[in-house]
């Protein structure tokens, strides 16, 4: 969200997460990033859905030397207030995939697998195959979930993006995802996906 606008990238500017939630209605995005531009910080990354007819969206900012999160969040209260969404900023600390400064990014180092899941609505379908995968040392990059079909037999649709590190195995992850799911009549399909498509 630069604008055209050379952005000086030094030790100066700071990261923070800031999360919105609430009823789905045109503009919002629009009102979000104006505030945000008009503060002077720059959208990194972000994620947004409609969930049950809300809004949600995570953004990780970039903000201008001595721009505190209190300051984030008074620059969008007045959006906040016209658009009733529940927002919050916080700051972020720096993740380095250096081995001494912390663990390396799966999704550069390992292999990375999709994963497909649906079946009839149950309760613990996420637990199950996040427990499995946990065990393995998968980290989970991106999940989503729906339900569709007909109200009387809804059909509940998991998408899983994972990592695995160096020498784990991940394709016996799969297969004990699979099984673990089957007990509950649920199907998941995996396969691996090349790490420059992510």
């Amino acid at each position: 969200m630069h604008n055209g606008a050379v952005v000086n990238r030094s030790a100066d500017v700071a990261h923070m997460a800031l999360t919105a939630v609430g009823v789905d209605q045109p503009g919002i995005v629009a009102a979000l990033t104006g505030a945000l531009e008009e503060l002077g910080c720059n959208l990194e990354d972000s994620t947004m859905s409609i969930l049950r007819g809300h809004f949600a969206v995570l953004l990780v900012i970039e903000v201008p030397a001595g721009v505190g999160a209190e300051a984030v969040e008074s620059a969008l209260a007045s959006v906040a207030t016209a658009l009733d969404l529940v927002v919050s900023v916080r700051p972020m600390r720096d993740v380095h995939p250096d081995p001494d400064r912390g663990p390396a990014d799966p999704a550069r180092s390992g292999e990375v697998y999709a994963f497909s899941i649906h079946g009839a609505d149950h309760p613990g379908i996420v637990h199950r195959a996040a427990r499995v995968l946990a065990e393995a040392g998968g980290n989970v990059l991106d999940l989503s979930t729906r339900l569709v079909g007909s109200s009387d037999r809804p059909v509940y649709v998991l998408h899983l993006t994972v990592g695995f590190p160096p020498g784990s195995d991940a394709g016996a992850a799969a297969d004990a995802v699979r099984d673990a799911l089957a007990e509950l009549g649920v199907q998941s399909h995996a396969h691996p996906v090349e790490i420059d498509v992510l």
